[in-house]
């Protein structure tokens, strides 16, 4: 068994882009879920049991939040849990793009104090510990910092839309997309990029791994409304999140409508 919780999570990416490589550009079984909520393949499933299985074993004491089990109010009783997405970027995944990735943290006391994200197609793994600083495939990383006119900021086009921005005109920056949000707030962190938004409510299984990473590499991330993302929640989502260096979180905090629909 792994000495440390993350340890642990890298051990258990490594595995589960094994077992996704599988099934990639192989035509996975896809089956769209109830309500809109998207698609899911064999290879979400198959990765999601190993997960559940092993990580449960390894620490039987941890709750446990995925995207792809039904969610049970055990996890709220217990100290620590593991939050986790067995793919993050399922479309990306059946579309045969390098993009997507196996996300999974560990939260304590509403916080992630673990995370590893890894991107099996480039074999790059993202990770991190609460205070401990982030590494990409063992290096550490660091975010950048911009000024608001010319940033590189990973987004959907909606949320660039001028009616979510004050004065009703989206800041000046170069928007880019990755189809996993766990993956952009590690691009983030990289320094690849400066920013990220999405100002959709979000569930913690896409976030709360790139968030700790992010924020490790020296990011300031928070909700849309400047507020500290808190996980664990009864019901896990989060109203969007904003990441980017402090001084351009800031810049582009004070220009978002302070009332947001979504996008």
């Amino acid at each position: 068994m792994p000495e440390t919780d993350l340890s642990l999570l890298i051990d258990a990416a490594r595995q589960s882009g094994e077992i996704a490589m599988r099934f990639f550009q192989q035509n996975p079984d896809v089956t769209e879920k109830p309500d809109g909520a998207g698609p899911v393949t064999a290879a979400d499933l198959a990765v999601n049991n190993m997960l559940e299985e092993s990580l449960s074993a390894a620490r039987p004491d941890y709750g446990w939040l995925s995207e792809e089990t039904e969610d049970s109010t055990k996890r709220m009783s217990t100290k620590r849990q593991f939050v986790v997405d067995p793919i993050d970027g399922t479309r990306a995944f059946i579309e045969g793009s390098k993009d997507w990735s196996h996300a999974l943290a560990i939260v304590e006391n509403n916080q992630v104090i673990a995370a590893a994200v890894y991107l099996p197609v480039r074999d790059v793994m993202f990770a991190a510990t609460l205070g401990g600083g982030a590494t990409m495939n063992g290096a550490p990383i660091r975010s950048a910092d911009a000024a608001v006119e010319g940033a590189t900021i990973l987004g959907a086009k909606p949320n660039f839309d001028g009616r979510f921005w004050r004065g009703g005109v989206a800041p000046p920056v170069k928007r880019a997309f990755r189809s996993s949000l766990a993956y952009r707030l590690c691009l983030v962190g990289q320094g690849r990029f400066d920013g990220m938004i999405t100002l959709r409510p979000s569930w913690e299984w896409d976030i709360a791994a790139g968030a700790l990473i992010a924020s490790e590499a020296g990011a300031r991330v928070t909700d849309q409304h400047d507020q500290q993302l808190k996980f664990n929640n009864s019901f896990p989502k989060v109203p969007g999140v904003l990441a980017a260096s402090p001084s351009l979180h800031a810049n582009l905090a004070v220009l978002l409508e302070p009332d947001l629909a979504n996008p």
